[in-house]
């Protein structure tokens, strides 16, 4: 089998969520190595559409899921693309969102910041025949942009000292590799581990974000949702942070157009993450799209858009406040 060997995240949990069902459409929009798409395909005599924007993945997934013949069918895409590569009505459809351990454990894909990774290139695309790499995003930044994504999107507190100092190196031509890169971060924060957490962990999260719009394509993926799912069909998104879970959660909260299947988000057992630590930040959030009549007899939908219209409200000079 192809060497795109990842361990799937909270499979069973997935499954339950969608219950999938003979003769049922499902979509499984962030394939990698096929786990959660097996799962459901074995659960039922259902079928499934499979997206991913790695060519590596796509061969491991159809190399997986092959002994499902036509039942399968797989379309090279990012996620946000959705609304355009998948047919409405769907009766279910995971997402699991994030970076996948094949593509961090691969040196050459330049996103992990592992010492015996150091010599590989700023690269961090998910998909690596189009967009700009790391090396470049960091190039078209000014010191302050950078600071801000950094901030953003890694939640780094030392963010201006980590700009500042990625600048500086990049001006002294020393940010090739990932290793570069690692250093500089060092070179502001310091080496050491800081609660346990590699202090180059949020940098270089921020920089794949931005590198692969990541939360563009959630966002894209949230909205399409309503149109993509057939009434009472199931969405299943796997989080593995919390700017990809506030919107997700955000998302679910429109008590006009969903149910959520549980309050809390459902997170892996202590025995899942003892075989895969990478499972222990996963936060699987479910809902149920409604029917028009269900949603027009619910009190919390109204209440839900009341809300929406004070928050986005039309007052004097609305949302321009803050610091200039």
């Amino acid at each position: 089998m192809s060497g795109f060997a990842h361990r799937t995240v909270l499979r069973d949990e997935v499954v339950r969520a969608l219950s999938p069902r003979d003769g049922a459409t499902y979509a499984d929009v962030t394939l990698g190595g096929g786990g959660h798409a097996e799962a459901i395909l074995s659960a039922a005599n259902c079928r499934l559409i499979g997206l991913d924007r790695d060519d590596a993945a796509i061969a491991a997934s159809t190399e997986r899921l092959e002994k499902f013949g036509d039942r399968v069918r797989i379309t090279r895409g990012p996620f946000g693309d959705a609304a355009n590569l998948l047919p409405s009505g769907l009766d279910g459809l995971v997402a699991d969102l994030g970076v996948s351990s094949p593509q961090l454990d691969d040196a050459s894909r330049g996103m992990s910041f592992r010492r015996d990774a150091s010599d590989a290139p700023l690269d961090m695309r998910m998909d690596r025949s189009t967009g700009q790499t790391a090396r470049e995003l960091i190039a078209s930044f000014g010191e302050e942009q950078l600071a801000d994504v950094i901030f953003e999107l890694g939640e780094e507190r030392a963010s201006r000292r980590i700009a500042r100092s990625i600048k500086r190196a990049e001006e002294a031509g020393q940010l090739a590799t990932t290793g570069d890169l690692r250093h500089a971060i060092y070179q502001a924060v310091g080496g050491d581990k800081r609660s346990g957490i590699d202090p180059a962990t949020r940098t270089f999260q921020a920089l794949r974000i931005a590198v692969n719009d990541e939360l563009g394509e959630l966002d894209r993926l949230l909205s399409a949702l309503p149109e993509l799912l057939s009434p009472n069909g199931v969405a299943a998104i796997i989080s593995f942070h919390s700017l990809e879970d506030r919107r997700v959660k955000r998302a679910f909260a429109d008590g006009a157009t969903w149910a959520p299947l549980a309050k809390k988000p459902i997170e892996a057992s202590p025995e899942e993450i003892v075989e895969n630590p990478r499972a222990r930040s996963a936060k699987l959030r479910a809902a149920r799209r409604k029917s028009a009549t269900e949603a027009e007899v619910d009190p919390r939908a109204a209440k839900y858009a009341a809300r929406r219209a004070r928050k986005h409200g039309s007052g004097p000079d609305r949302g321009q406040g803050g610091p200039s």
